[in-house]
């Protein structure tokens, strides 16, 4: 009951706040066109009404402002376009409580400025409430010559509208296609949640043609040839928050696609025969390979062409490459995660080689003992590998560690990588089996599942997780497809469970893929498993090498070819790159470090690096390629540049050497972050639950990372332990700032910095002075950036 009252009361509120948001904008309205034609001054009557107006204009919008702020996140709305209406409401409510403040102190040009000031205010308020409530389009829409006018012509609309409405002819077999993929994606974005095999409501299912044709409990939803006798249509042009509108929840349907299905119920509802196209994106599986664009007199790099042919397509200039201090920080963090030392990037500094900067790339990726220190975070969080955890007491679970290592240091090719995880030895075998749960769990957590869930994730870029429980909303992948791959990975024909209920059917056996091979059902796991490998590293498989290219992009760009990475049926900002380096990944021998080369001797990662205001742009379709984007050091990263250099946060007892070679201590110079059991401190810097795979980290700060910088136990003993061996080494405070920010910044102070850290630390440099500092330049953006 409680529940069903505050249902009722959100859904109250949500009604009211439009509505008291349109008393200030209709009476302060008023009460500026009133003042505009200057009865303001000729009557009494008249002043006592517009004084009335502006307090209740006033009230009106502190009402609708604390309104708003209840609501937050009450409604299925997000984005930019909700902050600004908030801020703006917000900015509103205090100009309409300046304009009274004004008013009443008989201060009238001022009341005047802010009476004009308001309105604007309201005004922008309300169209960006508009927008969400109308979409963007709202207005453009209903304008003769808006993009919203007439026919509906929406941004990837395949199926030409407009033509088809005027030609005034029966449409051919192509355009009924075309039409029929429109209407079945506009019912897939909007309805699929609660009108599909997994949600029935109200008996209506709207995946496939039959259901669609058939109805629901309140009988068709379709008159074919008459959308006015057709109830969904009815139901999608009501206002929202009647009781038979829908969608119930969220952004209504557009006019466009409205006016789409209009126009196909009038056509006769027509369904082409045969198998359907997929109304999702589906990437190409074989490898291709793209022309090279032509060189330039210094425009050779591969990577290079390519970017420059996008450049000139969106029309930007290449930007001046960064200079060396910052190319060097930059590929030393990423290749080998450490900070450069003093003495290197002086000699780099001077160094007047023109090829310097390719030799130091050599020189980094055959550091193969730093390199696989680095790397080893990446992969044991993509391959939910840890050293300690859920399931290792029991033994429901193995740590690969000394097999990825190893791996990693002797830079195995990434087919033989990938073919020893799917098709493991002994020592490899910890990534497929997984973690066997102890008690009851969901199907769909079961171990042969979480196999086939991870091997899609991370090695083919495929979201399988969705499709263990029922078929998926997000892709053509049904519950069937996860199942007969999870029998890849089972010594039983697995039983299909939809929503963890058992169905009584028995699932077949193929790899998620079919095109690469057919897996024989009836041989034992292990010979499964070595067909699978065999077919997975294929070269014929492009998806395989096409997925770790854009990781490694990822990882070394801020922001992959294609994002969410894995995601690898999203559009791609450059097919031709993504395609040229997966290409030349095989023809180069499966080689990760050659292809790090390769980037990061083009002059595309030595472009300067491009702030991202808002997370969001990482992912959007919109994302317009400029160079590297900026990024936060890594937990391990961070904490091995504070010790590196001030002092190490970790002891030697620290590092979990069992699990490792048992040379590992003698190729260690201090404990590296990477080499120990996860902690409060590495966790609240982003080292994520390696329960789960994890492909990327959030480059966001947040208050549990202020929390623990601040007041941490770990980070403060550190530099407390750090303070007192400075002092010791370095006695005077001109000599311990410089030897600090050339440690740490890879620089000399500037005045202005010194004389502050001359402040901080004293004459005579005190242990908690020396500790002070160190956390502020620790703290600081030029040190916990990579830029």
């Amino acid at each position: 009951m409680i529940l069903t009252e505050s249902f009722w009361l959100w859904q109250f509120l949500g009604r009211l706040h439009p509505l008291i948001v349109h008393f200030p904008v209709g009476l302060l309205c008023i009460a500026l066109l009133l003042e505009a034609v200057g009865w303001f001054r000729k009557s009494t009557d008249m002043q006592a009404g517009i004084r009335a107006m502006v307090w209740i204009g006033a009230i009106s919008s502190v009402v609708a402002a604390a309104l708003g702020l209840v609501l937050v996140n009450q409604d299925d709305y997000g984005g930019d376009t909700v902050t600004i209406h908030q801020w703006s409401g917000l900015a509103t409510m205090t100009l309409a409580l300046l304009t009274v403040l004004a008013l009443r102190s008989g201060r009238i040009e001022l009341y005047r400025g802010l009476l004009i000031a308001t309105v604007l205010g309201v005004s922008l308020a309300g169209h960006f409430g508009a927008m969400l409530t109308h979409g963007d389009d709202y207005l453009s829409s209903v304008l003769p010559f808006g993009k919203g006018s007439g026919s509906p012509t929406g941004s990837g609309s395949q199926f030409a509208f407009a033509s088809a409405t005027t030609a005034n002819q029966p449409l051919d077999d192509k355009q009924i296609g075309e039409l029929n993929l429109e209407v079945r994606s506009i019912l897939a974005h909007n309805c699929y949640s609660c009108h599909s095999a997994t949600k029935t409501k109200g008996g209506l299912r709207l995946d496939k043609k039959e259901f669609v044709m058939k109805g629901g409990e309140d009988g068709e939803i379709l008159v074919a040839g008459h959308p006015e006798k057709s109830d969904i249509i009815r139901r999608i042009k009501l206002p929202a928050g009647h009781e038979d509108a829908m969608p119930t929840k969220g952004k209504r349907l557009t006019d466009h696609d409205i006016a789409l299905l209009e126009f196909w119920i009038q056509q006769g509802a027509p369904w082409p025969s045969g198998p359907e196209k997929s109304i999702y994106r589906v990437a190409e599986l074989a490898p291709r390979l793209p022309a090279l664009p032509d060189a330039t007199a210094d425009i050779t790099n591969p990577v290079d062409r390519f970017v420059n042919v996008y450049f000139q397509q969106h029309k930007l200039t290449w930007k001046n490459l960064v200079d060396d201090r910052t190319y060097m920080r930059r590929v030393y963090l990423d290749v080998v995660g450490l900070l450069p030392t003093p003495a290197t990037l002086k000699a780099f500094e001077t160094d007047t080689r023109p090829d310097k900067r390719e030799l130091l790339v050599k020189e980094l990726l055959n550091r193969n003992t730093d390199y696989a220190q680095h790397w080893l975070t990446f992969w044991n969080d993509a391959l939910r590998n840890d050293y300690t955890g859920t399931g290792y007491i029991t033994g429901g679970r193995h740590d690969i560690t000394s097999w990825l290592y190893t791996s990693l240091k002797a830079n195995k090719p990434y087919n033989q990588f990938v073919r020893e995880l799917v098709s493991p030895t002994k020592a490899s075998a910890g990534f497929i089996k997984g973690i066997k749960w102890r008690g009851t769990i969901n199907s769909s957590q079961r171990t042969e599942m979480q196999a086939a869930q991870n091997v899609s994730q991370v090695l083919l870029g495929l979201n399988l997780k969705c499709a263990s429980c029922h078929d998926s909303f997000i892709s053509d992948w049904k519950l069937a497809d996860a199942y007969a791959f999870a029998n890849v990975f089972a010594d039983t024909t697995l039983e299909i469970n939809r929503c963890d209920k058992p169905t009584g059917k028995m699932a077949g056996t193929r790899i998620i893929f079919e095109k690469l091979g057919t897996i024989n059902g009836k041989a034992t796991t292990k010979e499964r498993l070595k067909e699978l490998a065999d077919f997975m590293v294929q070269p014929q498989d492009g998806r395989l090498y096409r997925t770790v290219v854009n990781r490694i992009w990822a990882q070394v760009m801020g922001r992959g070819i294609i994002e969410p990475v894995d995601v690898m049926d999203n559009d791609p900002w450059s097919q031709d790159l993504l395609d040229w380096l997966a290409s030349d990944f095989v023809t180069n021998g499966y080689d990760i470090k050659k292809l790090m080369f390769t980037i990061l001797t083009s002059k595309t990662y030595q472009l300067p690096s491009v702030g991202l205001k808002d997370a969001d742009l990482i992912t959007s379709p919109k994302f317009v390629f400029q160079g590297m984007v900026r990024r936060r050091l890594t937990a391990e990263q961070f904490a091995d540049a504070v010790s590196l250099a001030f002092s190490p946060i970790y002891v030697d007892t620290s590092i979990v050497k069992e699990q490792f070679p048992k040379n590992i201590k003698r190729e260690v110079p201090f404990p590296r972050a990477s080499l120990v059991k996860n902690d409060p401190f590495l966790t609240a810097l982003g080292r994520p639950n390696r329960e789960t795979v994890s492909t990327s980290r959030s480059s966001q700060a947040n208050l549990l990372q202020a929390l623990e910088l601040t007041n941490g136990e770990k980070f403060n003993d550190a530099l407390k332990r750090g303070a007192q061996a400075w002092k010791a080494t370095y006695p005077t405070t001109d000599v311990l700032v410089k030897n600090l920010y050339w440690k740490a910044l890879g620089r000399e102070p500037k005045p202005k910095e010194m004389a502050v850290a001359q402040k901080i630390v004293g004459k005579n440099p005190t242990t908690e002075g020396i500790q002070d500092l160190v956390w502020a330049i620790s703290l600081h953006p030029e040190f916990q950036l990579i830029y």
